[in-house]
């Protein structure tokens, strides 16, 4: 099989597998998605679901993260975890998106990546799932690991995993193809203890022979 029709086969078998798959942050507005994509670095999309809860409720736009008080608002998200350093940067980027945006979050990768505390990652992310847009792919933990295993990529770095995955994905898969390697991450190709005898994509993954003969 060759290698464009392995990567059209890959995305067949995950489509069928999760037809359910998308992105596990609750969010209602573009905004808040930017700040859960913000929170969700080091964190579980569950914790922060928990703590976006409340905080939604309480920090409604932008202003409102700029106007309370430093301390406060790392009381507010500290179960997520790196807390200090992420309420700097909410802080730093809703400044800058009042200041600079009229409080709208940005529609381009550019002027994404330019906010403190925005990666590519959560800028394809805010791009794709609030506008539609997309420019890139989202990297996180899990596409990294399983887009390894599945021999798309030899890289480590999220950046150059993601023009690998760019050039090898259909454009019109860029969006889709982050949810699909995510549910397969966490249901299936898991760190430690991948399910490659039940995977649907055994027989496709170099890394599975490997794994299950080690």
């Amino acid at each position: 099989m060759g290698g464009e029709e392995r990567v059209q086969e890959i995305i067949r078998l995950l489509e069928a597998e999760y037809p359910d798959a998308r992105i596990a942050l609750n969010f209602s507005n573009p905004f808040e998605l930017l700040v859960a994509v913000m929170l969700s670095a080091q964190s579980t999309d569950e914790r922060v679901n928990q703590v976006t809860k409340t905080l939604f409720k309480k920090y409604r736009k932008p202003e409102d993260y700029v106007k309370v008080d430093l301390e406060e608002l790392e009381r507010d998200i500290r179960p997520t975890g790196y807390y200090r350093n992420k309420a700097r940067n909410l802080k730093k980027c809703c400044e800058i998106l009042v200041e600079k945006y009229n409080s709208e979050v940005p529609r381009s990768l550019e002027e994404l990546i330019k906010l403190p505390g925005v990666g590519r990652k959560t800028a394809n992310m805010v791009l794709s799932n609030a506008y539609g847009i997309v420019e890139g792919i989202a990297v996180d933990t899990h596409v990294r690991r399983v887009a390894r295993r599945l021999g798309l990529t030899r890289h480590t770095d999220p950046e150059k995993i993601e023009l690998d995955l760019m050039e090898k994905i259909p454009k019109e898969k860029w969006a889709r193809i982050t949810d699909l390697l995510i549910f397969h991450g966490r249901r299936v190709c898991s760190a430690r203890k991948p399910k490659c005898s039940t995977c649907v994509l055994n027989k496709l993954c170099p890394s599975a022979f490997k794994i299950e003969h080690k």
